[in-house]
């Protein structure tokens, strides 16, 4: 039988061994709740697997933006190849086609659904089907897959359409013009005072009171199709070049097609931090995506105006010779 003077003794180090086995447990407990922490947040933010995501290239996501939707009537059997060709290239062909480097076709697929008679993505093996009818009748091989030499042959094809392009060609410049209007107020971007022939001007008008009754997102902007550069004397044009150090091999000084009176700059929008005509690759993606520019694109011609392509906003009219 123990002492009575042991049993304090033993109770005492029963209590600290007991404590110490608390503590432990306690401890394992917080280090498995972290640990379970952790792991929530590694696989919440983990990327999504390859297959839980389109693959990038592929006909359904482009290289280097979202997916383009792809509609039953967009979709042709045989063409599946040329549809991925296209898909690959149109924000990634380094090219330059109006001398100047770019990536990818994509700010020109507008135009070029336009020039080849479909609106299906340029992802889909209903662009690349009219691609090839489009190539077959111009002579080339009917692959439906977009390059710089076919875009070039395109391009050849929209620019003898400006008669100011078909003049010069000869080694000519147009003299100004004898007469030109001063249009209204509200019609220059800003309020700005612009100036372009007179026919010009009432077949722009026309253009603008059509556009704005059919497309209401046209309408409800009204800076949408303002002008804000018209005529321009060539002497204004010198100075300009010389004071922006912009005069594009001295052309733009010596002979502009804003010195006809038949050429405006019109306003289709803009990209945040650009300005409405700004040449920057990005301003000029964004403006092809418009509705104004859409909408320019489809009708322009039936008014007589004809799109200079690298620049969204620069519209001839060609009812009257430069």
């Amino acid at each position: 039988m123990l002492d009575l003077c042991v049993w304090p003794r033993l109770l005492a180090a029963m209590w600290m061994k007991l404590r110490d086995i608390i503590r432990f447990l306690w401890a394992t407990a917080a280090a498995v709740v972290l640990l379970l922490i952790l792991f929530l947040r590694v696989t919440g933010c983990a990327p999504l697997s390859p297959e839980g995501r389109k693959p990038v290239g592929s006909a359904e996501a482009p290289a280097g933006g979202p997916a383009m939707p792809v509609s039953t009537q967009c979709r042709a059997a045989g063409w599946t190849t040329a549809a991925e060709g296209n898909a690959a290239s149109v924000r990634s062909l380094a090219w330059a086609p109006f001398g100047r480097q770019e990536a990818g076709w994509e700010v020109y697929v507008t135009l070029i659904q336009s020039e080849i008679g479909t609106d299906c993505p340029p992802n889909s093996e209903g662009f690349a089907r009219a691609l090839a009818d489009w190539q077959r009748q111009n002579n080339q091989s009917p692959d439906g897959v977009m390059s710089e030499a076919v875009f070039v042959a395109m391009k050849g094809t929209v620019q003898t359409r400006r008669d100011f392009v078909r003049f010069t060609s000869t080694g000519l410049c147009p003299e100004t013009p004898d007469l030109i209007s001063a249009a209204r107020i509200e019609e220059g971007y800003g309020g700005k005072q612009v100036w372009m022939r007179p026919r010009a001007l009432a077949a722009y008008r026309q253009m603008v009171a059509a556009a704005r009754a059919e497309v209401p997102e046209i309408a409800a902007d009204p800076r949408n199709l303002t002008i804000f550069s018209g005529y321009r004397s060539p002497s204004a044009d010198a100075a300009r070049c010389q004071a922006e150090g912009n005069c594009d091999g001295i052309v733009r000084a010596r002979c502009s097609a804003h010195r006809t009176g038949l050429a405006a700059d019109l306003y289709v929008g803009q990209a945040p931090g650009f300005g409405p005509d700004s040449s920057a690759d990005a301003n000029r993606l964004y403006m092809t995506g418009t509705p104004t520019y859409r909408w320019l694109v489809k009708n322009a011609r039936g008014f007589g105006f004809v799109n200079y392509p690298f620049e969204p906003w620069h519209w001839e009219w060609t009812g009257e010779s430069p």
